[in-house]
């Protein structure tokens, strides 16, 4: 049997079970606002089907994803996937709180966290460095406060900002990520809150259908803008992943670059290729929420659209609502790419080549 894994998810929540959990990883000075406050990025739409899978609550009990052995078992186990990259729930939007003090001392706390909750159990888990991009200069220092951990294998930030990804402001965090050679994520959801701007260039949708519609538009903004100011050009060694934000989208983003970019390269004279190229080389994608058309060959037409098979990886999003089987969730897609999403392009970002090592696991509540 082969040593290579065959499934690795690109996208797993992982939760705190309770605001208590984080105060050993806290300074003192700041217990009282967290448990009166928590990420205190505010707002949102309603959900009538609730966020998260009903069958994922731990029988120990807390929220799902906060149980690393059921976890274990419910997800990776019943599944067969051999890593998952843990992303968070609930804390992504620290970025999005007024005091950035606040978001620094919570981003480390959580990553200490982390490593000591999460980390330690299974070698199947692998973490995301949480950073506060309100601070750049402090979201560099705890990449590289982090880095070293050999279980950490990305930076994460939220895609809600008060700025476009590619300026200037954000480029200290991809000098550190290139530095240490980690790509950097972005996970949707805090669109609209805290002190992000509107969800769309004309304001604020009514409904979560509405808001989660419309996702995608925020993820071709900062890819746009990431490719326009240049940021692969001054940091050709990053990667940067556009968690849940769909794939359907990108043909049309690098149409349009490219075209206009014909026209108008004088404002963007850095730039030594097509936009498009930046994206296939620089950027990655994950599966889940994937398009869903009624004909599934439109999707595979999709694929050979972007033009770039490594592009593409697996993920679950478990356990959220709209959770990706991965024995499922890929059978429109043509048979030879499947593999390459459902492992082999992780491996290759993430450098995860061979299975974990497993050992004894904490039997689950």
């Amino acid at each position: 049997m082969s040593d290579r894994p065959a499934i690795i998810d690109a996208d797993v929540h992982n939760a705190i079970a309770s605001p208590k959990d984080l105060l050993p990883y806290l300074p003192k000075a700041w217990h009282e606002y967290w448990l009166g406050a928590g990420p205190a990025y505010g707002g949102g739409w309603y959900s009538p089907i609730g966020v998260m899978r009903k069958d994922a609550n731990p029988k120990s009990g807390g929220m799902p994803g906060s149980d690393p052995a059921f976890m274990l078992k419910h997800h990776f186990e019943k599944y067969g996937i051999d890593y998952g990259i843990l992303t968070g729930s609930g804390i992504l939007g620290i970025s999005l709180n007024p005091n950035p003090d606040y978001g620094n001392v919570v981003a480390s706390a959580y990553n200490d966290w982390l490593a000591e909750t999460w980390l330690k159990v299974s070698p199947v888990f692998k973490g995301s460095i949480l950073v506060n991009h309100a601070d750049p200069q402090a979201a560099a220092r705890e990449i590289d406060r982090m880095a070293g951990h050999p279980d950490m294998v990305q930076v994460i930030m939220c895609s809600g900002s008060r700025m476009l990804y590619g300026q200037r402001f954000y480029h200290p965090i991809y000098e550190a990520a290139e530095r240490n050679g980690l790509p950097v994520a972005v996970h949707p959801g805090t669109e609209g809150r805290g002190i992000a701007g509107a969800p769309t260039p004309s304001g604020y949708p009514t409904s979560y259908l509405e808001w989660h519609n419309i996702l995608p538009i925020n993820y071709m903004a900062h890819v746009n803008s990431l490719v326009c100011e240049g940021v692969f050009e001054k940091f050709p060694g990053l990667k940067f992943v556009a968690i849940e934000g769909g794939i359907a989208w990108v043909p049309h983003l690098m149409w349009r670059m490219d075209k206009n970019f014909k026209a108008l390269r004088d404002q963007a004279p850095w730039l030594k290729k097509m936009p498009s190229d930046y994206i296939r080389e620089h950027v990655r994608l994950t599966t889940q929420p994937i398009e869903e058309p009624s004909d599934p060959q439109h999707l595979n037409q999709i694929l050979d659209m972007i033009g770039a098979d490594h592009m593409i990886m697996f993920s679950s999003d478990y356990p959220h609502w709209d959770f990706d089987n991965p024995q499922m969730a890929l059978r429109p897609v043509r048979r030879e790419l499947r593999q390459k999403i459902l492992a082999d392009n992780a491996i290759e970002l993430y450098g995860l080549k061979a299975k974990p090592a497993l050992g004894e696991v904490p039997s689950h509540g």
